[in-house]
């Protein structure tokens, strides 16, 4: 697949895969500043199923933590998708943090409007 392009959407705060101008899948995150330093909370990943095993969400969890990182902020990996990425890159790991109480409830309340619309 060649047409596929990676992009950050901070307005929607993900890093979405396109291919042919539509979105196929999504890195979602919820920027956090209770731990100090500024953090990216990473909560959901998905790539639409007709595109799965092509390799898109490892391509697209490489863009989303390499610019997390540029832009100084750490990684707050909730989705399990991203948690495990990290996992088997050990470069990321200076820049990921242990999940907290804290920020579970920050992304709680941040989700909830969502919840009830």
């Amino acid at each position: 697949m060649n047409d596929v392009t990676i992009r950050h959407n901070p307005e929607r705060q993900r890093f979405e895969v396109l291919t042919g101008g539509n979105v196929i899948g999504k890195a979602v995150y919820k920027e956090y500043d209770g731990g100090g330093s500024p953090q990216r909370i990473f909560y959901h990943t998905v790539i639409n199923e007709e595109y799965g095993g092509q390799g898109l969400a490892g391509k697209l969890a490489k863009v989303a933590l390499n610019e997390t990182i540029d832009e100084g902020r750490a990684i707050v990996p909730v989705c399990p998708f991203i948690k495990k990425y990290v996992r088997k890159h050990p470069d990321y790991a200076a820049a990921a943090v242990a999940i907290t109480p804290a920020h579970l409830e920050f992304l709680n309340t941040a989700l909830a409007p969502r919840a009830r619309a």
